[in-house]
């Protein structure tokens, strides 16, 4: 798999990027494969996006807030639990998800089927952190809370706390 997108420059403006459908970065976290489509290199940082593919039953991060980036999800296939605050909302194929700072959320696939969705990041800044995730793991040491807030306050998110 290459994971680098490919680029051409016309004679008469910026470079375009072409992420095929067997290229980009893969990131694994846990029972969910991320694939960096865009990681902010080609959008001077204001965009990144990723495909994931969660496993059935893969219960998702906890309840969070960003605070300096705008998070949209486009589910592709399969189901996809969004809760926010005290809501929940079943996302099926079709169904865009848009996050905007400061909203606590999470999603999980609660499903016997996987789930694929395509997420945005305004900025890209997240795109680090699920780098940085999956660093943290590599070893095969388990991600524990402690760690994971730790991660996460390094790019403006925190746990929304007293939410489930």
């Amino acid at each position: 798999m290459n994971d680098e997108a490919k680029t051409s420059e016309p004679q008469d403006g910026p470079a375009v990027s072409v992420v095929g459908p067997d290229d980009g970065e893969t990131i694994v976290l846990g029972t969910t494969r991320m694939r960096v489509l865009e990681d902010g290199s080609h959008t001077g940082h204001r965009l990144g996006i990723a495909e994931s593919v969660l496993a059935p039953h893969t219960p998702g991060p906890p309840q969070h807030r960003h605070a300096q980036h705008d998070e949209g999800f486009y589910i592709i296939s399969g189901t996809v639990r969004f809760t926010v605050g005290d809501k929940d909302h079943d996302a099926t194929a079709g169904t865009f998800v848009m996050v905007p700072p400061g909203a606590p959320h999470t999603f999980a696939n609660l499903t016997d089927r996987p789930a694929v969705m395509l997420s945005t990041f305004t900025p890209d800044l997240y795109v680090q952190y699920f780098r940085d995730l999956q660093s943290l793991t590599a070893d095969g040491r388990p991600l524990t809370p402690q760690v994971g807030i730790h991660t996460m306050a390094r790019y403006a998110t925190e746990p929304a706390t007293g939410l489930a």
